[in-house]
């Protein structure tokens, strides 16, 4: 297992190498220039000297080559900085927004705690849901929870989260007044009084990203429970005598998670990449907010990082979901 994990960290290298090339270079063949909001009033010159100011002057492989250099060498110096209080990266060129002309990686900082109260715990409870649901809608085939579990599954497939959204905003918000419309970033967690608000806030959100995750998930568990039910080691383990709860919950629900691992594995980085649409709907400031503002603003350097960051989340995943196999599964092994 060791070998196989070594192997493919090495492997990780050239295809995360190939992927920000590929990043780099849509970004330099999707329309829009960073300069077209500067006003018109502004000569040309100037604006030649802005964009050189930017690094736009220079050739795409020294401009690749530089971006290389600071996300993986500049960026971890700065943090070690940060965490350490040294002064290793003192005087290192970031990666700059061109929006904000501040760090890339420090407005990331600021803005991943957001997604990880809402989206992140979203996808926390959502799949806490799912997997019970499937357990059991599995073993109580064609029951009555199992057509509603089906029910509720196909409308979390079938509405959107900016329809789901705006609905549970007029109901819960609006006509109810349980819950805040808009989420306030800037609410901090000191006690409990504050906790409690942070609740309220985060209800409505997660509600509409637990229940695609769920309706996701839960379908997955149901149908590798429902084909690992009917195989000959089932029937052996019940021959044997063991109870009905040995059979389901160690027998066949350790062969049923392996392919709902992978689903469970991959849908991780999206946590980091945030709900979009959600973020818009409720007022999330994270991080799949910051992505949209960046592509809006043409902030290629923000565009960049981010979606190489998320690239690097799905790499990561991917082999933690491979390693995981060969823990559920002792007839997986990697030599």
């Amino acid at each position: 297992m060791l070998t196989f994990t070594f192997r493919r960290l090495l492997l990780s290298v050239p295809t995360l190498f190939f992927i920000a090339l590929v990043i780099f270079l849509l970004l330099e063949l999707a329309p829009g220039d960073p300069m077209a909001q500067v006003p018109l009033t502004v000569p040309p010159e100037v604006k030649q000297a802005m964009r050189e100011a930017l690094g736009l002057g220079e050739p795409m492989h020294i401009r690749f080559g530089k971006w290389l250099y600071q996300f993986f060498w500049v960026e971890p110096m700065a943090l070690l900085d940060g965490v350490l209080g040294t002064t290793i990266a003192e005087g290192q060129q970031r990666v700059i927004s061109w929006q904000t002309r501040s760090p890339v990686m420090d407005i990331v900082a600021q803005r991943i705690p957001q997604t990880l109260w809402v989206v992140g715990m979203s996808y926390v409870v959502g799949v806490a849901i799912a997997l019970p649901i499937g357990i059991y809608s599995a073993y109580r085939q064609y029951s009555v929870f199992d057509q509603v579990g089906t029910f509720v599954s196909m409308v979390g497939y079938s509405v959107p989260p900016f329809f789901s959204g705006v609905l549970v905003i007029v109901i819960f918000a609006v006509n109810l007044g349980w819950f805040p419309s808009i989420y306030d970033t800037t609410h901090q967690v000191v006690d409990w009084e504050t906790f409690k608000v942070q609740l309220r806030q985060m209800v409505m959100p997660v509600m509409v990203l637990a229940l695609q995750t769920t309706a996701q998930i839960s379908r997955f568990m149901r149908a590798s429970m429902l084909d690992n039910l009917n195989q000959d080691f089932v029937r052996t383990a019940r021959a044997k005598g063991l109870s009905e709860w040995s059979v389901v919950m160690v027998h066949v629900l350790r062969n049923s998670l392996i392919p709902v691992v992978t689903v469970i594995a991959l849908g991780v980085p999206a946590i980091f990449g945030g709900a979009i649409i959600t973020e818009q709907v409720f007022k999330v400031n994270g991080i799949g907010q910051l992505l949209i503002t960046a592509i809006q603003a043409n902030d290629l350097p923000m565009v960049q990082t981010l979606t190489f960051i998320f690239a690097v989340l799905i790499v990561l995943f991917n082999l933690i979901a491979d390693v995981l196999y060969g823990i559920l599964d002792p007839r997986i092994r990697y030599d």
